[in-house]
């Protein structure tokens, strides 16, 4: 079900699975306890954020470290540019390790912190993964979007409530459409929450 699910996507998704599995622990970029729910927690948790997302167009992945979802993204998204920021070093080196061995070519890696970008993209999409509430993610990512770009966040069950706490940085940038979504993969994988917001202004 897995390799249907993935379609052309299935062989990169599944080589970059092989990676983490062989060098996610020992790099620092995944716990021991994860290795073996790497498709149900982590790989079909990215590839839930897909269908918000446009096919085409630029896509930045905030704080990318593993790849997550970000590779899982441009593999999916052959059409789209992928750009992964991240900020340490030693991921950025990941990335690129990973980049190569998939053969990905709509992807690249710019280190830095996302405010080190504002006004260095214009970006149809954003997208994050555990790396910050949403008030503090939206200062970083709105500046990135260009108008009706739109915000497409991974969260967890406060969702709602990170939408309330963000009320004053989602009216600067006209994003009074942010929704919670809960989006599906597999039958009998559990769900993922999605919160899309759009930049009118």
């Amino acid at each position: 079900m897995v390799r249907e699910y993935f379609g052309s996507a299935y062989e990169p998704v599944e080589a970059f699975h092989d990676m983490l599995v062989a060098h996610g622990e020992e790099r620092g970029l995944i716990g021991p306890r994860e290795l073996d729910r790497l498709w149900t927690r982590h790989l079909l948790n990215s590839a839930a954020v897909v269908p918000f997302l446009p096919p085409s167009g630029m896509i930045v992945d905030l704080g990318s470290g593993a790849g997550l979802p970000g590779i899982v993204v441009a593999a999916m998204l052959p059409e789209a540019q992928v750009v992964l920021v991240e900020p340490m070093e030693r991921r950025c080196i990941w990335l690129a390790e990973v980049i190569a061995k998939l053969g990905l070519t709509n992807v690249e890696v710019r280190r830095g912190r996302a405010e080190e970008f504002h006004g260095a993209f214009e970006a149809d999409a954003v997208t994050a993964r555990a790396v910050a509430a949403l008030d503090k993610l939206g200062r970083w990512a709105f500046p990135l979007l260009r108008r009706d770009g739109v915000l497409v966040a991974l969260k967890g069950r406060s969702a709602s409530e990170e939408i309330a706490a963000a009320t004053k940085v989602l009216r600067r940038y006209g994003a009074t459409d942010a929704e919670v979504l809960a989006a599906g993969t597999l039958p009998g994988v559990a769900t993922t929450t999605v919160v899309r917001a759009t930049r009118t202004r």
